[in-house]
């Protein structure tokens, strides 16, 4: 079976190399010549019974004409990619680039064509894409992901350029649309321009190396009732808003042995004549746990990407009320990264986020013992989850016999919304289901 996929990877890797490259070179009158091309040769081959050979000869004739005349394009360019730090997955992405001709000769009909860093899979991830896809679908039904190629970061457009003077300068305004979170790696860009027949096009490049990170989709959340209340914390507001010590102000009192230097009340000690400190106490406040199942055979797919913009739109909601967020998920690793008040901020949740990958090599254990481990100091759960199945409920029931309040979200696909809350069957305000391409609109209706 494996065998015959590597042929199939193989088939994959160079038919989408062709139609990348023909897509570029071949304006659509290009495109439809090549296409009649094929069929006139095809059909051709019986010259005593039809003409069609005649339109092969013409065909060639002018792309073969198209071609050589292409080939006499030797302008030269410099490039500038005024590009944002961060774009976000199903945004457009706007930014501008600078051009300047480094010819003597003006220079008329350009596109730029930006290039991107090869975003095909290695065989790998597409032969576990392919198994995933043959289990969950029936024999000759063709998903709406395979239509859509899950591996494509971006869409790119073609941008016109204005005519450029000789050694002169323009600015282009362009607008690309990221389709899927993680690094987007510019290589370089293109500048084209089709031959006199308006056929076939010839390339001038630029190598311009840039990256921009594609934050994931978030969507909009009402004001939820978060689990969890107030809890105190080892450290207190030194762990919250600064990284040494430094708590709460509560009151003066006279100096005790062993108080640090530092907290000692120069004015007061002045006016009373006597050693003079600061008391601090720690401080009790509200600590989230948001937890990210990544547990999935499907590296690519469409429940793991919901379930992270899922977690980075609870993110942006927790990070902006007054308390601490702790992201827990596994990866090559297990990982808790925290933030709020001080220690962090949406924008670098996000950009963790981004980078999530599935984790297909290690059982869901992982993840239960490290929530568990990490229960104690936190006030309240956040689930997202991938499945419902035993694993994932044992999680849940275990954090409510530590007697902390969990929020469950669970990720479907279509249609596949009705499922039995299990342990949160006596609190199904704490449980919610939520079917891919109608996430926004279930969000939208919590309260």
């Amino acid at each position: 079976m494996k065998p015959i996929y590597r042929v199939l990877y193989l088939i994959y890797r160079a038919g989408s190399s062709l139609w990348y490259r023909a897509r570029r070179r071949f304006t659509l009158a290009g495109r439809c010549a090549a296409g009649g091309l094929v069929v006139a040769a095809a059909v051709g081959v019986d010259v005593e019974n039809n003409v069609m050979y005649q339109e092969f000869a013409l065909l060639l004739a002018l792309l073969v004409a198209a071609f050589a005349t292409s080939r006499f394009f030797r302008a030269k360019y410099s490039a500038a990619r005024v590009l944002p730090r961060f774009g976000t997955a199903g945004k457009p992405l706007p930014y501008r680039v600078r051009l300047k001709n480094l010819t003597g000769q003006p220079q008329t009909g350009l596109t730029l064509l930006e290039n991107f860093a090869d975003a095909r899979p290695s065989f790998a991830e597409w032969f576990a894409f392919q198994l995933a896809e043959n289990k969950r679908l029936r024999p000759f039904q063709v998903s709406e992901r395979r239509r859509n190629n899950p591996f494509r970061l971006v869409k790119p457009v073609e941008v016109p350029v204005p005519p450029l003077a000789p050694r002169g300068e323009t600015e282009v305004d362009v607008e690309i649309l990221p389709l899927r979170r993680g690094m987007l790696r510019f290589t370089g860009m293109t500048l084209a321009r089709p031959d006199p027949l308006g056929l076939f096009r010839a390339f001038s490049r630029v190598s311009l190396p840039q990256t921009a990170l594609i934050l994931p989709k978030r969507y909009w959340l009402p004001p939820i009732a978060l689990p969890g209340t107030m809890k105190y914390q080892q450290g207190g507001v030194a762990l919250a808003a600064n990284i040494g010590r430094s708590e709460e102000f509560v009151s003066l009192r006279d100096y005790r042995r062993g108080d640090p230097v530092r907290h000692i009340h120069w004015r007061s000690w002045a006016k009373a004549g006597r050693p003079i400190v600061k008391e601090f106490e720690d401080e009790f406040f509200v600590r989230h746990a948001l937890v990210l199942d990544t547990f999935t055979d499907e590296p690519h797919g469409e429940i793991l990407e919901e379930a992270v913009s899922v977690a980075a739109s609870f993110a942006c909601t927790v990070l902006t009320q007054e308390s601490l967020l702790d992201l827990l998920f596994v990866g090559a690793e297990s990982y808790c990264f925290t933030a709020g008040r001080g220690l962090g901020h949406a924008d670098q949740m996000l950009e963790i986020l981004a980078s999530v990958r599935a984790c297909a090599d290690k059982p869901f254990a992982a993840l239960e013992h490290h929530v568990i481990a990490h229960a104690s100091v936190v006030s309240g759960c956040i689930c997202v989850l991938q499945k419902w199945d035993e694993p994932r409920k044992k999680l849940v029931e275990k954090l409510r016999a530590l007697r902390l309040p969990v929020l469950v979200f669970v990720i479907a696909l279509s249609g596949k919304s009705e499922l039995d809350a299990g342990p949160l069957r006596s609190e199904p305000g704490k449980f919610h289901v939520l079917e891919a391409g109608k996430i926004e609109e279930q969000l939208a209706a919590l309260s």
